[in-house]
This record gives structure tokens, sequence and C-alpha cells, in this order.
């Protein structure tokens, strides 16, 4: 691609599948950039963005990690360790865990506008469809296929909440203006309550983590950080 495209291929981390898809690259250009958080500075950015408050019920919460896998390794790397600590915590009370992994199993019949906008798809399959290395799936968790960047598009995760009873849903994870957020507005849609993890969702820009952060605060979510969460399901 070249120099004015929104993605740019790095020929060592890319390949294609037998249909010529990519299934493996690293993101990067103008849009895909190493995200800083800086937590203080983001908590007085949003600050008049958190004025809604409310307090988890642990036993009808539930923790949503959107892809963690090795598609988007590079972009979690500010909030991993933030969200093991939630995920350590979650596993201790319990909270039920639901990863979501998106991928494809034939990107031309089902990547839908997703192919089409970003010219390349997640391959189910591929070391980029895997989970990243740190993350370890216990019995007890749950792993969510799905192909949109919803998690509830054409998948069981509504029934699955409702059947457990639960209300209060903790979205983290990657990308934060795309999956994370759809989700997010979704579950609102769905009467769920949504808590946003502020330092424990991740994207390309810090802007675009800002900018989401503002808008599901405005009308969608409550904002809150990775330790304010944890310290309510104690």
């Amino acid at each position: 691609m070249g120099g004015d495209s929104l993605i740019d291929f790095d020929p060592k981390r890319f390949r294609f599948n037998r249909k010529g898809f990519v299934v493996y690259i690293l993101l990067k250009g103008p849009f895909f950039q190493e995200m800083k958080i800086d937590l203080p500075k983001l908590l007085k950015t949003v600050g008049s963005y958190r004025k809604r408050k409310a307090h988890l019920d642990p036993k009808r919460t539930a923790l949503l990690i959107i892809d963690l896998q090795n598609f988007f390794g590079e972009i979690v790397k500010p909030v991993l360790g933030n969200i093991l600590e939630v995920i350590q915590t979650c596993r201790q009370y319990p909270v039920p865990i639901i990863f979501t992994q998106h991928g494809h199993t034939e990107p031309d019949s089902n990547g839908g506008m997703l192919g089409k906008w970003w010219g390349q798809l997640i391959v189910l399959g591929t070391r980029a469809w895997e989970f990243i290395p740190e993350i370890r799936i216990e019995p007890d968790d749950i792993v969510l296929p799905k192909k949109r960047y919803s998690a509830f598009f054409e998948t069981d995760l509504d029934r699955m909440l409702r059947s457990r009873g639960i209300r209060d849903l903790v979205i983290s994870g990657v990308m934060t203006n795309l999956c994370c957020e759809t989700t997010a507005r979704d579950a609102f849609m769905r009467d769920y309550r949504v808590f946003f993890l502020i330092d424990g969702t991740a994207t390309g820009k810090d802007d675009i983590h800002l900018a989401t952060l503002k808008n599901l605060g405005f009308g969608f979510a409550y904002l809150l950080t990775c330790d304010e969460v944890i310290q309510m399901l104690k």
C-alpha cells in the first residue's frame, strides 16, 4: 500500500491463505501508533463524563475480554498488565469471564463489510487468530467466536448472560473504538449496565481512545479504571 494508506504492510509480518487473504499483519500507519496510557491525565480529561456512578454487583457481573489475539498483540501491550490483574480478581470471587475470539472461516463469503473496509481479515485457525501467549483459558471460562465488531452480532452472548442472571457487563480488550465500543453500545441497547475500562482497553491512537471514552461516558457506559473494578469486586 502507498504512503497515504491507513494501513501499511510490514512484509516480515504477513502471509496469505490459499484464497489470497492476508491473515497476519502488523497494523501500523497514521491510525495505528503505540498508545500511551497516562491514567492521571485521562481521568482529568474524562472527569466530567464520569459523573454517573454505579457499583458492580459481583453476583450479577461478567467480564468480557475482547479479542486478545496475536493479530492485536502490539496494540494491547499498554494495558495488558491491567487486564491480567482484573482477570485474576474475577477468578478469585468468581466472576464469569468471556473471551471473544474474532475469526472468519470463509472470508470471501462471511467477511462482509469488514473485509471490504480493511482489505484484510483474521482467518480462523491461523496464528493471528490465536490468543496471545499471556492469556490462559481456564475450564470455567467461555470462549465466544465472533465475526463482526460487536460481540452480540450473530452470537449466543445475550443468551449466555441472561441465563446466568448477568446484569453488569465489564468490557475490556481491543480495539477501544471498534469492537469494544460497538459491543458496549449493543449491550446498553439490550439493557445491560455497561462498565467500560479506561485503562483496560486500547486502540491505535490516544485521541481515538479518548473520543470513545467521552462518547460512551456521555450516553452508554460507566467509565471505570481497572483498580476501581477490582476494589468493587472484593
